[in-house]
């Protein structure tokens, strides 16, 4: 299990964050630029943002753990940005800020006085990224909630059983992909800013919304879409373009069988005592056997059935066969501690009196990793820490 780590030699050590986000893709950015030793303020009205009454789950001390997954890191400050003085509180950070993050409706930063324009005026060096659900065009008034772009985005179109209905994916995964592209787009204006010939930068306006987000992961789906005429359908577990590639019934269980070229496919064949399937026409090759997928799919669940999912997950990667069962959550974690991967930090808070425990940030770099440093703060919880109103800090 890793342990929390100081914040000196991060990598955006020196860098400030004030985040406007609120929920769950920009939250996610800012807490991914965090963990790379960035000072994050996060800004929050006195409801603090929504995601704290986001519950059930909650810890054991009553706390949302949809809040607590997405804000280590960060201090809270409450400021009322309809006020004049919470404009000014406001307006004081901006001047210390590297980079701005704000995923309101389009035009509420302009109601306010905080949007790009105004922004450069405080601080003319500003990276400012704004996230948005359907861009700040026609799409402007619609609400950007990941389930409404699944399924606007066609995603829910091609996920689910041939069966059944349209379903979405199992958590807010366009949320946490927007807020990656937040982060790529913010490292690159850093970069770029980093490249500058002195006294050439004058700051970037970053635009991340949810929709484009999506088509974009949809990568091969929506090629197909775009370019061979296909309106991809839902396959439950199976794959469009490779076999056998999916979901396969064992004795006791199900498990996974990811097949991605011919040499692959004679070793699983072997194993399973159906050699003569390789020289199959229909299993020939990978197109063939996409094309007959249903035909191999009953196969191999001939011989899969006789014996329990463990046995043939033992065999088939003892001989390089992708395969795996389905694990829940709990089951997953207890995986990743089996190949060592220490996918979980403790974080205990300032008081003591409490330990969060989180999944590691993925970004793995030797020497100049990521560090865990603040628990996911209590609403306001640095609204009165002096030093939040410091100049930034150095490197």
């Amino acid at each position: 299990m890793a342990t929390p780590a100081q914040a000196e030699g991060g990598i955006l050590s020196g860098i400030r964050v004030l985040d406007f986000s609120r929920v769950l893709a920009g939250p996610y950015a800012t807490m991914t630029l965090a963990d790379f030793g960035a000072d994050v303020i996060k800004v929050e009205s006195a409801d603090g943002d929504d995601t704290r009454g986001w519950r059930p789950p909650v810890d054991e001390l009553g706390i949302s753990t949809y809040f607590s997954s997405v804000n280590r890191n960060k201090r809270s400050a409450i400021i009322d940005l309809r006020t004049e003085e919470g404009k000014a509180k406001a307006q004081e950070l901006l001047a210390t800020a590297d980079v701005v993050i704000e995923n309101f409706r389009p035009g509420v930063m302009t109601k306010l006085g905080f949007n790009f324009e105004e922004a450069q005026k405080i601080n003319p060096g500003i990276i400012y990224c704004s996230i948005t659900g359907f861009g700040s065009g026609k799409g402007a008034s619609l609400a950007g909630y990941d389930l409404l772009v699944q399924g606007l985005g066609g995603l829910m179109s091609v996920t689910g059983s041939p069966e059944g209905g349209p379903t979405k994916v199992g958590v807010a995964l366009i949320d946490i992909m927007t807020g990656m592209n937040a982060v790529q787009g913010i490292l690159l204006a850093l970069t770029a800013r980093a490249n500058a010939e002195p006294g050439q930068w004058k700051g970037q306006l970053i635009h991340v919304d949810l929709m484009t987000t999506l088509l974009a992961a949809m990568t091969n789906q929506a090629s197909a879409a775009l370019n061979a005429r296909v309106t991809p359908a839902r396959l439950g577990n199976a794959h469009p373009s490779i076999s056998p590639y999916e979901l396969y019934d064992a004795e006791d269980r199900p498990l996974l069988i990811a097949v991605g070229n011919d040499k692959q496919f004679h070793t699983l064949v072997r194993l399973l005592g159906v050699e003569q399937l390789s020289t199959d026409p229909r299993f020939a090759d990978n197109p063939s056997r996409a094309t007959h997928r249903e035909q191999l799919r009953e196969l191999l669940e001939e011989v899969l059935m006789t014996k329990p999912g463990a046995h043939w997950v033992e065999l088939l990667s003892a001989q390089g066969v992708p395969s795996g069962l389905v694990n829940t959550l709990p089951e997953a974690f207890d995986f990743a501690d089996s190949l060592e991967l220490d996918a979980v930090v403790e974080i205990p808070t300032a008081d003591g009196e409490h330990t969060y425990r989180q999944v590691v940030n993925p970004i793995h770099i030797p020497g100049r990793g990521a560090s865990y440093r603040l628990a996911p703060p209590s609403l306001g919880e640095h609204s009165e820490d002096v030093r939040w109103l410091d100049e930034k800090p150095s490197d």
